[in-house]
């Protein structure tokens, strides 16, 4: 863990790298709202594996560090209805100006460590991250490579927000979240981006399907999102 200074204080925040040495490509990814636990750190490692700098910051860090709630081994349906009510308040404080000055702090933090090679980095977020990161590319594409987001809510902002990307994307929707009509609206903001993307609803899917320590985890789901993420990951970003 470490501690990334931020304009209220600074934010804990987990960090996997390789153990080769050198300088690796950066990746900011944020979690779901169920925050920094062995899900995701699982998450993060398997990326740096790939020979990726990695952070994960703990986005509710005005509230307390992490853990932020105390979650069980396991979220089942019932603990995980119970969580959103406690983290709602926590979630609607997540402003695009509060996300943005955050997303400033972490990007700078990134590109300070001696670890991480020079140029933009790539974001990737599920849920309420996959939101955070679709404004944080967004909001500093001269920072950013690529945005990757799944079963998140990528056009909270307004379809506004999805035309002002200009990196490539990949967007993961879980079936439960969106159907076909929403999809072809998002879709249609990305056309209107002009950018390369893919946006695509897993099919049998409900929302966290990538999160292991849930009842809504999907094996093949989680494997189809590293199947769209990595290719994403190595043509955005320098290796080595």
């Amino acid at each position: 863990m470490v501690r990334v200074p931020t304009a209220d204080g600074p934010a804990d925040a987990f960090v996997a790298h390789p153990e080769s040495g050198g300088r690796h490509p950066g990746v900011l990814m944020y979690a779901d709202a169920f925050g920094i636990r062995p899900t995701i750190r699982e998450m993060a490692r398997e990326l740096a594996d790939r020979g990726y700098y990695v952070l994960v910051p703990n986005f509710f860090h005005r509230e307390r560090p992490t853990p932020v709630v105390d979650l069980p081994e396991h979220i089942g349906e019932t603990d995980r209805a119970a969580l959103v009510e406690r983290l709602m308040p926590l979630i609607k404080g997540l402003t695009r100006e509060r996300s943005e000055g955050d997303a400033d702090a972490y990007l700078g933090f990134l590109g300070a460590q001696p670890e991480v090679g020079a140029g933009p980095v790539a974001v990737t977020g599920y849920c309420v991250g996959g939101l955070l990161a679709t404004r944080t590319a967004a909001a500093r594409p001269e920072q950013v490579a690529s945005l990757a987001a799944f079963h998140a809510p990528v056009a909270a902002d307004g379809p506004e927000s999805l035309r002002r990307l200009t990196v490539e994307v990949h967007f993961g929707h879980a079936e439960t979240d969106l159907g076909p009509q929403e999809l072809d609206e998002l879709n249609h903001s990305l056309d209107a981006a002009g950018i390369a993307y893919t946006s695509e609803i897993y099919p049998g899917t409900v929302h966290g399907f990538t999160m292991s320590d849930t009842d809504a985890f999907d094996p093949a789901a989680l494997q189809r999102h590293w199947d769209r993420l990595l290719p994403l990951l190595a043509r955005s970003l320098a290796t080595g």
